[in-house]
């Protein structure tokens, strides 16, 4: 018996974002990989998962896009590490809007356990997911940091998706538009 439905041919965009999106556990592995945490024993360790948990959320961000492998070098052996891709990258402002809504709508079990949304250029924490609600800029994971208490006094900047991971013509368009599109206001239907 499967772990959960395939809504992938769901009708619904919805029902088809949250195939991807919905698992608890993909979201978790999504934040340690924008934390900078890409190799399996340090997910592992900040998640406190089982190794079978890791490697099927692992496999199911890698199946949708979100995620690709690098090599390292651990010694003498060749590992690999996780990293995002473009369309990992895109998947912020649904966790950015996860954190919003879970800091203003649920309680916190300490002082410590809250975290913040902050647009890097201004500095200023924002209640948007997608644009600095102090100076209207869009975010992005290359102008955001998360400041989680738990992990760091200050904000830490995110991950962003390496340059290996983009085709030319990606690169070329993604840097255009962290340089010259304007704030989005609107998210078309």
């Amino acid at each position: 018996m499967p772990l959960r439905s395939d809504w992938s041919a769901r009708t619904c965009s919805l029902a088809r974002g949250l195939d991807v999106l919905g698992d608890p556990w993909g979201s978790l592995v999504l934040r340690e990989i924008f934390f900078g945490n890409g190799r399996f024993d340090a997910i592992k360790q900040r998640l406190e998962v089982a190794d079978n948990v890791l490697s099927k959320r692992l496999g199911w961000l890698l199946d949708a896009g979100l995620l690709a492998q690098r090599p390292y070098q651990d010694g003498a052996r060749t590992r690999q590490e996780y990293v995002l891709t473009p369309k990992g990258e895109d998947a912020l402002p649904v966790l950015n809007a996860i954190i919003i809504w879970a800091e203003k709508h649920l309680n916190a079990p300490s002082e410590v356990s809250h975290m913040r949304v902050i647009h890097t250029d201004c500095g200023q924490a924002t209640s948007s997911a997608d644009t600095c609600t102090n100076c209207g800029t869009r975010l992005t994971a290359a102008n955001t940091s998360w400041h989680s208490f738990t992990r760091s006094d200050h904000p830490l900047p995110l991950a962003v998706a390496p340059l290996e991971t983009r085709t030319t013509a990606e690169t070329r368009t993604t840097a255009e538009t962290r340089t010259t599109a304007p704030p989005e206001t609107e998210i078309p239907a």
